[in-house]
């Protein structure tokens, strides 16, 4: 049986993308911080649920022992989780320093905190898949074009945090790089969900499937990525 974690799948993209890996057949386990919430997602799902807190370590390390006493090793692994603060101002002069501080915690370290913890499961796998949640916006080359669709999005916390992710992302492929682990990112595009307010004009589900598709790539498919529904995108 192949076992999934997929961190912040209570709501959204990552419900979606647990729903959507659980009908491939997968045990998708929903990660959640909050007790109550995820256990009613896991349960609408029919999946398993446990608590994680991808900024607090010692969440993490209990769920990753969980994870290890319970199915033995980990298939899959989608770093989901994810924050945008929303500002009156969004320019970057206004923009606090802790603002930024509190965005890479959940986004960047987070991420680094989860994927450490999980790594020796994703190892005993035969070949495991680590989906990182980016975003078109973590993506240098197109802040600078002034014809991309977001160009005028200029987040600096969270742009930011998405392309420190996709480095992130880049590394864990390059040291991983013998081995039948390959780690990706994903960009879902601009959905409608809480973190946007639900502004966004595609859905949860849509959002959802690039990082299903990484997550159950076949041994071809390729490592060190970044991906949306249209292929490849620039760093």
């Amino acid at each position: 049986m192949t076992t999934a974690l997929i961190t912040g799948a209570n709501k959204g993209i990552g419900f979606e993308i647990a729903r959507l890996l659980a009908e491939q057949g997968v045990t998708a386990i929903v990660g959640a911080r909050d007790a109550e919430r995820g256990r009613e997602a896991a349960e609408r799902l029919g999946q398993p649920y446990v608590r994680i807190d991808v900024t607090d370590p010692a969440s993490v390390q209990a769920a990753a022992k969980w994870i290890e006493e319970e199915h033995g090793a980990l298939d899959i692994l989608v770093n989901n989780a994810g924050i945008l603060t929303w500002q009156d101002d969004f320019r970057p002069s206004a923009t606090p320093a802790e603002t930024v501080r509190q965005t890479y915690e959940t986004n960047v370290f987070g991420v680094i905190t989860v994927t450490n913890a999980m790594l020796p499961l994703l190892l005993k796998a035969e070949a495991a898949r680590i989906v990182n949640l980016s975003s078109g916006l973590g993506s240098m080359t197109l802040a600078l074009d002034t014809e991309s669709p977001t160009y005028l999005s200029n987040f600096m916390a969270y742009n930011s945090s998405k392309a420190a992710l996709n480095m992130v992302t880049v590394s864990y492929a390059k040291e991983l790089a013998g081995t039948a682990v390959k780690v990706n990112a994903a960009d879902p595009g601009y959905c409608a969900t809480d973190l946007n307010h639900h502004s966004g004009p595609r859905s949860a589900e849509q959002g959802a499937a690039t990082a299903v598709r990484l997550a159950t790539l076949d041994a071809d498919g390729p490592t060190g990525s970044y991906q949306s529904d249209d292929g490849a995108l620039p760093w």
